[in-house]
């Protein structure tokens, strides 16, 4: 890849953050992504445009409201940050292909659920309805080969987590089903399987550091969004490789 278009693709991409922020936080409880302006949720002060430069704006102000003084949550530069670094990414780990329109698409999802999820334990239907649509022109035009793999994805990905939540009397939430869903018609079901298992790991290993630090408590609730997150890019962008490593150890 050209060096030239990597710095266009990491500020757009940090950009494109600053927006799934916005979406991740106000879609949830059916706010408006577009009124009112961007503003300070303590003195709801309208933030200028150079309050509002990705991760910059953060840095400079020392993560306080210029306003009130009021701590900014670290989440926002975060998921800018992460955004950039993945759209970056994307193309040294799956190539200036057409497979690459579908990673950024899956990408601008996980890291709106990484922000809804963490902010308020939900998954939002209006966002997985519209990258629904999204992945589905994309895998039409992109397809599986065979083209089949996505419907069965689709189907593995939903059956496990509804099973799941059946079997453990709603452990599993509904956004978490309908996720895995979408997930699997994008992965294809052999990685949609890998993906929960690596989610599952995830969240094991982020509930234990939890509790170590008091800050998860046992038999409550626990946003598990950012698990798939990582786990979902884990296996879409190292999956086949996995796979391989994995059949060396079974056949040696």
């Amino acid at each position: 890849m050209e060096s030239y278009i990597i710095l266009p693709i990491f500020l757009f991409a940090l950009l494109l953050g600053s927006f799934f922020n916005v979406v991740g936080l106000r879609v949830p409880v059916g706010e408006s992504i577009v009124m009112p302006r961007s503003h300070c949720p303590r003195c709801q002060r309208t933030l200028t445009a150079w309050e509002l430069i990705p991760v910059l704006s953060y840095v400079v102000q020392g993560g306080k409201c210029k306003g009130c003084g009021s701590r900014i949550s670290p989440l926002y530069p975060a998921v800018e940050l992460m955004t950039a670094i993945l759209f970056t990414m994307s193309p040294f780990l799956v190539g200036w292909s057409k497979e690459l329109i579908v990673t950024w698409t899956l990408v601008s999802l996980l890291m709106i659920i990484f922000v809804s999820d963490i902010r308020y334990m939900m998954i939002p239907d209006r966002v997985l309805l519209l990258f629904a649509a999204f992945f589905i022109i994309e895998r039409i035009f992109i397809p599986f080969s065979p083209w089949s793999d996505s419907l069965i994805g689709a189907f593995v990905g939903f059956f496990l987590l509804y099973s799941i939540a059946v079997a453990s009397k709603g452990g599993m939430g509904g956004g978490d089903i309908k996720l895995f869903a979408l997930l699997g018609f994008v992965l294809g079901w052999k990685m949609v399987l890998l993906a929960f298992f690596f989610s599952t790991v995830y969240g094991t290993v982020f509930g234990l550091i939890g509790m170590m630090f008091g800050k998860v408590r046992r038999k409550e609730p626990m946003p598990f969004g950012p698990a798939i997150v990582l786990g979902t890019l884990t296996v879409h962008f190292f999956g086949q490789a996995i796979i391989e490593w994995y059949k060396q150890w079974i056949f040696f």
